[in-house]
C-alpha cells in the first residue's frame, strides 16, 4: 500500500533562458533577480511546513531556488534530479529547431544525441521509488520537464504525458493518494514575488 504523504514539487525560478524559451537542460545557468524574488515567494508559501526529506537538483537554478526558498540547509543534492539532457537542441527555442524541423515536438520527436524520453521516464521512476520511501512529506526542487515527466509516471502514465501538465517557473505542485491510488493534489501554483502585486 501506498504510503500516506504528499510531495511537494517546485520548479526553480525564473533563468534568462526559461524567460526566453530556450530550452535549458545541463547548462548551469543561475536564476535572474526576478527568478531569485520567486525563490524568497516560495518560500514564504512553504513556511511552517515540515518535510521529512528535501531533495534538489544539483544545478544552480534549483539549488538556489531552494536555498532562497529557505530549505539550503537540509536540501539533499540528488542527481538524478536533473532536467532533460537536451543534446543538440540545448540553448534552442521551438520556433528555432522548427526551422530545420517543421512541427518538431520535444515529447513525439525527442532530440538528437540526448535524452530519450524513455530514459527520463526510467530516471522518474527512479526516483519515484525513493519518494515512496520517505517516511513522511517530501519537497523536491527541479526542473519543468523533469518535473512533468515525474507528475505522469506517479500517476503511472507513459512518460510523454508529462507533455499535458504546463508548469511556470517557481510554481508548487503536489502530488499525493486519495486512498492508495496516486492522484495530484495541486498543479502550477504560481507563488506571487515582492512587488508583482
Amino acid at each position: 500500500m501506498a504510503a500516506a504523504h504528499e510531495v511537494v514539487l517546485v520548479r526553480h525560478g525564473e533563468t534568462e533562458w526559461s524567460r526566453s524559451g530556450r530550452h535549458t537542460g545541463r547548462t548551469d545557468i543561475p536564476l535572474t533577480d526576478h527568478g531569485r524574488r520567486e525563490a524568497e515567494a516560495v518560500g514564504a508559501e512553504l513556511r511552517g511546513r515540515h518535510f521529512a526529506l528535501v531533495a534538489t537538483s544539483p544545478l544552480a537554478r534549483a539549488a538556489e531556488t531552494s536555498r532562497l526558498a529557505g530549505f539550503g540547509n537540509v536540501a539533499e543534492p540528488w542527481p538524478e534530479l536533473v532536467e532533460w539532457d537536451y543534446g543538440r537542441y540545448e540553448g534552442l527555442t521551438t520556433a528555432e529547431i522548427r526551422v530545420a524541423r517543421p512541427g518538431w515536438t520535444l515529447w513525439r520527436d525527442g532530440v538528437p544525441d540526448g535524452e530519450t524520453i524513455d530514459e527520463i521516464g526510467a530516471r522518474a521512476d527512479g526516483v519515484i521509488a525513493r519518494l515512496r520511501a520517505v517516511d513522511g512529506e517530501v519537497a523536491v526542487f527541479a526542473h519543468g520537464h523533469f518535473l512533468r515527466v515525474l507528475a505522469a509516471r506517479w500517476l503511472d502514465l507513459p512518460p510523454a504525458d508529462g507533455q499535458l501538465f504546463a508548469l511556470d517557473p517557481a510554481t508548487i505542485s503536489t502530488l499525493g493518494y486519495e486512498h492508495e491510488t496516486p492522484v495530484i493534489r495541486l498543479w502550477n501554483d504560481r507563488c506571487v514575488a515582492v512587488g508583482e502585486i
